[in-house]
């Protein structure tokens, strides 16, 4: 079940490391792609940061549209993620080549991936330098959710036999997020 976070622990969706699926649209066009460099920025408002390569259909579409959304893949989409960044939206819908359900945004008009661990609806603070020297996209985060199986009381819940996120290595390969652990005593 999906379940708004509070805007103010919305960085601890991301705060672990995950690969992210970003999602976009301007028009009638839409689009998504895998991204490894994304990470939280600030609490308040939430901000976050991610690198979009400038030869990408997806940063067109962020750059005419000005929003985009993160979705927290797991496990059980990696072949899919895989998939999508190892193939562009220009040639065909992503969509509809790896049978990609999706849902409406509350504040974006980009969809957001079925089946995450969690979702960021994020709206782009333009920063023109960052933006064209090191491809990085700072945003502002309007709308934060997450699957109640494994992310609730704004906590991870990383256990064995649940949804988890996935990390990528390199060269297609992934590991899975493990279970946490308390370093106090």
């Amino acid at each position: 079940m999906r379940k708004a976070v509070e805007l103010k622990k919305a960085y601890r969706l991301l705060n672990h490391g995950p690969t992210v699926l970003v999602t976009s649209a301007a028009g009638a066009d839409r689009n998504l792609m895998a991204a490894a460099w994304n990470m939280p920025l600030d609490f308040d408002p939430p901000k976050v940061c991610v690198v979009i390569d400038r030869n990408t259909f997806t940063r067109g579409l962020i750059e005419k549209s000005g929003e985009f959304a993160l979705c927290v893949p797991t496990r059980d989409q990696a072949v899919m993620v895989a998939g999508v960044g190892d193939c562009s939206g220009r040639d065909s819908d992503k969509f509809l080549r790896f049978g990609i359900a999706t849902f409406e945004a509350q504040k974006i008009s980009a969809p957001l991936v079925e089946s995450c661990a969690a979702w960021l609806e994020c709206r782009v603070i333009p920063e023109v330098h960052n933006q064209t020297k090191y491809d990085l996209f700072v945003a502002e985060v309007l709308a934060a959710q997450a699957d109640t199986e494994v992310f609730s009381d704004g906590r991870w819940h990383f256990e064995a036999g649940r949804a988890a996120s996935i990390h990528h290595i390199s060269g297609g390969a992934f590991f899975e997020t493990g279970e946490a652990f308390a370093a106090r005593e």
